[in-house]
């Protein structure tokens, strides 16, 4: 029977759980059997916490929903059944974003939760999403005739195309810069 030699395979498989060792205290980075075991406990403990951190966030959600309400003058239970049985279908995560962030869109839904009826902010929220492109593309325009040279050779063809420059398409950088001041 022919000997076979494993010595390539073994110290491959020892590296792996080494590299994966790497930074643990005292020998478990250094000796393959206490860093073996190291590895496989470090392992496992990922794996368990990574269920746990999705239900450590749905607390950390359910307990700033909790606190908006008991500002809203509702419980989390009520404010939680109320939105089921008015056919709201928001998550807790955007719950919470909204408990922090936004507390007048919050209070409506506290509203609806109890049964008021609310009215429907859409129309200011269109009219100041009109305003606001207009308003961004006049800075945009400022900025450019200010300094035409930090713009790249595309921007400077997308700005020369709205002034209507004629031969813009085949001009170099200088003189897109030259034609548009």
């Amino acid at each position: 029977m022919v000997r076979v030699k494993n010595s390539v395979a073994t110290r491959a498989r020892r590296k792996k759980v080494l590299k994966k060792a790497e930074g643990y205290f005292g020998s478990k980075h250094r000796l393959y059997k206490t860093a073996h075991e190291q590895v496989m406990h470090s392992e496992r403990y990922a794996y368990r916490d990574r269920k746990q951190t999705k239900r450590n966030f749905r607390k950390l959600w359910i307990t700033r929903i909790n606190a908006e309400c008991r500002v809203n003058d509702i419980s989390y239970s009520r404010f939680i059944d109320g939105l089921n049985k008015a056919g709201v279908e928001v998550n807790r995560k955007m719950l919470s974003e909204l408990a922090i962030h936004d507390k007048e869109a919050f209070k409506d839904l506290v509203k609806i939760a109890k049964g008021e009826k609310v009215k429907a902010p859409t129309v200011k929220v269109q009219e100041e999403t009109k305003e606001k492109p207009a308003k961004s593309e006049a800075k945009k325009d400022t900025k450019a005739s200010e300094d035409l040279s930090k713009l790249t050779v595309a921007e400077l063809k997308k700005i020369a195309k709205d002034k209507k420059v004629e031969g813009y398409t085949s001009m170099k950088k200088a003189e897109l810069i030259a034609a548009l001041k």
